[in-house]
């Protein structure tokens, strides 16, 4: 039982760790006077509306310098490659591999073998308890 859900569990946890190392993230930040106005997780974060590049046109200042507004873009690639082989490891991670896997066999083989030597046969059938005849308890 307890094998099972040991299992169950690093099963889903790996699945979880493998979607979400393969998934590519973005997050967009829209600041507006200083203030942060929108958060976009995914997908394009919305304007406020108060670009102010076409009022003050100056030919010294640049595009981002003329505006009120900035946008922060936080962008996280994914693994597109997932081809990993034992042999990529070195000699000490193949060994420290062997040995982990190992030992968690062990701790998990130990806990379901447990042996019971009277595990056959039955506890007599009692007609008469004769402790509670005899007056016989232990304090």
């Amino acid at each position: 039982m307890v094998k099972k859900v040991i299992h169950k569990t690093v099963s889903l946890a790996m699945a979880l760790l493998l979607m979400l190392s393969t998934i590519s993230w973005k997050v967009e930040k829209h600041y507006c006077m200083g203030r942060l106005m929108d958060i976009a997780l995914f997908s394009d974060v919305d304007n406020c509306g108060m670009n102010m590049t076409g009022l003050e046109e100056d030919e010294n200042l640049t595009e981002s310098e003329n505006s009120c507004c900035n946008d922060e873009v936080i962008f996280i690639e994914g693994q597109h490659d997932l081809k990993a082989s034992v042999n990529d490891l070195e000699a000490e991670q193949q060994f420290f591999l062997v040995i982990f896997a190992n030992a968690y066999k062990a701790i998990i083989e130990a806990e379901t073998l447990r042996f019971y030597p009277h595990e056959q046969y039955p506890p007599p059938q009692l007609i008469k308890d004769i402790q509670l005849l005899d007056q016989v308890f232990l304090i």
